[in-house]
């Protein structure tokens, strides 16, 4: 589904991604992982036109990304719940939800307000409630709902569950579940190995704007210099 080749990406002179290639197929939950300032942030900048590339290719669905603006890079099917969630402060929960609503790839089962208040029940209860009056971890499920109702075929969460509390960030964890189940396809960024080995059909490991590592769950959990190598403080 998405196809990532041999991106090289700059800020400025700054070269900030070096080579980086990944895939994502149909149905799959792929991981970043890395320390921090590492290239995984810089990575989804890339996906989503946010960053452009300056030589290799991106490719989703069959369609070059690479070069597109970031809006036409959403409407083939991309949501993206970015770092810092980024929800609208002066909207309601309920506006938030439905100011991205569309089915532009015409989905069957289209995700309707119902639907995802069914897999965040918390913010039913908050609907009245403006994008500012919200608790961190109720923001971040609103700007994964907000990412949903736009009916992408990948999602993309850039720090999906990072400085929340821990039962909030279980309900985070529950619904990527549920979405994984449905059959969403799915590109994670977060530090929680625990709950990622159990989600996650693949890891890709990031150090200084290179991939490199890439295995199953299985192979991550059974090489602990990885941990202490590329993913420890």
């Amino acid at each position: 589904m998405l196809e990532v080749e041999n991106i090289e990406t700059f800020y400025g002179k700054s070269q900030a991604l070096f080579g980086v290639s990944l895939e994502v197929c149909e149905g799959e939950v792929v991981t970043l992982l890395g320390r921090n300032g590492m290239g995984k942030s810089t990575t989804v900048r890339s996906i989503m036109g946010l960053s452009p590339v300056r030589s290799g290719r991106i490719t989703f669905a069959g369609t070059a990304i690479h070069g597109l603006p970031s809006y036409a890079i959403a409407r083939l099917g991309i949501g993206l719940v970015p770092e810092g969630r980024q929800i609208f402060p002066n909207l309601t929960v309920r506006e938030n939800m439905l100011a991205t609503a569309a089915n532009r790839l015409g989905v069957k089962t289209p995700y309707t307000l119902d639907r995802v208040l069914a897999i965040f029940p918390r913010l039913a209860e908050r609907l009245g409630h403006f994008g500012n009056q919200l608790s961190g971890g109720e923001q971040q499920m609103l700007a994964v709902v907000r990412a949903l109702m736009t009916n992408p075929r990948l999602l993309i969460l850039d720090e999906a569950t990072e400085g929340l509390a821990p039962l909030i960030r279980q309900e985070i964890w529950r619904a990527l579940t549920l979405l994984r189940e449905n059959g969403h396809a799915i590109l994670l960024i977060d530090k929680n190995l625990d709950a990622l080995v159990q989600i996650a059909d693949r890891h890709c490991i990031m150090e200084n704007g290179r991939i490199v590592w890439r295995g199953t769950s299985e192979d991550l959990t059974a090489d602990d210099t990885l941990k202490s190598r590329y993913l420890g403080v």
